[in-house]
């Protein structure tokens, strides 16, 4: 069952090993990267920041959304970690109503982004997208860690 799902460029790290994953009623931690899927030096590097009692998945977006909609992941309370607002909104639209949530948490200042928060930047398409979301119900919000207010996310 997927408990949390989370936009953060920088993956797994202290604030969703550590904060996030401590404060939610999870077991799970699925990393849904297409990039992390096929890089070994990567899934290393994050299998460091994975909490001891934690298992982690790692797994393309389109093996995610096959897992979930399969059933198989339906066992575990899952924490899920996306890299951009994009993955988050294929995940989101791919698995048939079973995300009711999404935390923007991070993501970088790129070209033609603006600013939502201290950690959140944003492209017109990416916000387009959020708004979409939240057209479909989906809670959207901004959240660094979980002792900061939820932000109700508002293009």
């Amino acid at each position: 069952m997927i408990e949390f799902l989370r936009v953060d460029h920088r993956l797994l790290h202290g604030q969703v090993a550590v904060s996030w994953f401590g404060a939610l009623d999870v077991n799970t931690i699925l990393v849904a990267n297409d990039s992390v899927a096929g890089d070994d030096f990567r899934k290393s590097a994050i299998r460091l920041a994975k909490p001891d009692d934690a298992k982690l998945v790692m797994k393309s977006i389109a093996d995610s959304i096959e897992a979930i909609n399969s059933g198989v992941t339906d066992k575990y309370k899952m924490l899920i970690v996306v890299e951009s607002v994009d993955d988050a909104y294929k995940l989101i639209e791919g698995v048939n109503g079973q995300i009711s949530l999404l935390n923007l948490g991070g993501t970088k200042q790129r070209e033609g982004t603006k600013n939502f928060s201290k950690a959140v930047n944003l492209t017109s398409e990416e916000v387009a997208k959020l708004m979409e979301l939240k057209q479909k119900q989906i809670d959207v919000f901004i959240q660094q860690v979980p002792n900061e207010k939820k932000i109700s996310f508002e293009a």
